[in-house]
């Protein structure tokens, strides 16, 4: 068989991770976009930060739940039909937020909708595309794919912020949704398809090849294997830290004396700051030992933290902090997803991210609810923050001490 080189896989694929990428920021505005809403919400009802917050819990909670028996789906039926149509469920889920009534059920039952419409457009759906394409520069496809995150992060905030002061919270939701959907579900809808998603015929001979030609381990192999333990602790441990830092980050900022839009603005510094993360973090991973790069970055928001904690009300470490902290953010699934793919392949790939998915979703679910938690019995974020900079090393080493070395499957 002849080797395809990375210049080819780009030739033939370019646009299949930018329409990965557009629909990786949309899956994911529950989570980065919600943060401008939890003030006014909070203020409108009388609700604690830690009431509001709540039904983000819930969301990722049925995603831990869900990601498992999603990504197995994706093993078998391919990508495109779960992100197309996802991503138009979870918009209007989304919108539908504008109707809370002052009803904590209503909420939560709102937040309940929003979880089943955000599982069939999980990570693994997108990742798994792109990796049934790219073998030579998986490292940088991945890393283009998961920049939707770094555009959610630096665009989402912005967007809501921007659209709360022009037409409310209510009005916002809808707003806010339609306008990004119009943008980036055309790019998505024409280009976005997997190996396995080209065609019927094509995809039930390609579906029946997947199981016995893709190389791999099976799924016993890899869930008894101390690296997939490993991986799973990293994955829970930074994004229970670096989402709640994320979600909260602008009233973090605005504790510190910024006012909303330019907390705003510096909270955006994530988002762009996490383009960079990722885009050099896909350079470094093809070329460097994979557990090395993720220990390193997944230290730099201690540094960050730390900024937050000790530079008082300058402007200037609030900066320093969201840089540091996005280019953490523009890496960690990167990380994650890579070690996934070298260590154990892609025969059991979907349902293999969909376990460590599970640790991201219970992260995601927890650490915001925690930080909401200790803001509202000391008001402050400080003991959050000093929590933040323990766990984050402890994923910082669960990384570190993976094996340097490519396994059966690197090649692959």
């Amino acid at each position: 068989m002849t080797k395809t080189t990375a210049r080819e896989e780009w030739r033939a694929h370019a646009m299949v991770p930018v329409a990965a990428g557009l629909g990786y920021a949309t899956s994911v505005i529950h989570i980065y976009g919600i943060g401008p809403y939890f003030g006014p919400v909070a203020e409108q009802f009388g609700w604690s930060r830690t009431e509001v917050t709540f039904g983000l819990t819930i969301a990722t909670l049925v995603q831990a739940v869900g990601g498992v028996f999603i990504g197995l789906a994706v093993d078998r039926f391919g990508p495109r039909r779960f992100g197309v149509a996802g991503l138009l469920l979870l918009g209007a889920a989304f919108a539908l937020l504008g109707t809370a009534s002052g009803s904590l059920l209503q909420w939560y039952l709102l937040w309940a909708l929003i979880a089943l419409a955000a599982l069939p457009v999980q990570a693994s759906v997108w990742t798994s595309a792109v990796a049934s394409l790219f073998h030579v520069s998986r490292g940088m496809a991945f890393a283009v794919t998961l920049c939707g995150a770094s555009i959610a992060a630096g665009v989402f905030p912005l967007m809501g912020t921007y659209a709360i002061a022009r037409l409310g919270w209510r009005m916002a939701f809808s707003a806010h949704a339609g306008a990004w959907l119009l943008l980036a579900f055309p790019l998505i809808f024409l280009f976005f398809r997997g190996r396995y998603d080209r065609g019927r015929k094509g995809a039930e001979a390609d579906a029946k090849a997947t199981a016995a030609d893709l190389p791999g381990a099976s799924l016993r192999e890899a869930l008894r294997s101390t690296i997939y333990h490993r991986l799973f602790i990293a994955s829970l441990l930074f994004t229970f830290t670096i989402i709640a830092i994320v979600v909260h980050f602008t009233a973090i900022l605005g504790d510190r004396g910024a006012d909303p839009l330019t907390a705003a603005a510096i909270a955006s510094f994530v988002g762009w700051f996490s383009l960079a993360g990722r885009l050099g973090t896909g350079v470094l991973l093809d070329r460097l030992p994979a557990s090395l790069v993720g220990a390193a970055v997944f230290m730099l928001p201690v540094a960050g933290c730390l900024l937050l904690l000790l530079g008082g009300s300058s402007f200037a470490a609030m900066i320093v902090a969201s840089a540091l902290i996005g280019l953490t953010l523009g890496a960690e699934i990167d990380v994650v997803v890579y070690l996934l793919t070298r260590h154990f392949g892609l025969k059991n790939f979907g349902g293999l991210y969909g376990g460590v998915l599970a640790a991201l979703s219970i992260g995601t679910a927890i650490g915001p609810l925690a930080a909401a938690q200790i803001f509202d019995r000391t008001g402050s974020y400080e003991g959050f923050l000093w929590l933040a900079l323990a766990f984050m090393t402890g994923s910082s080493l669960a990384i570190g001490t993976l094996p340097r070395r490519h396994e059966a499957f690197a090649a692959h």
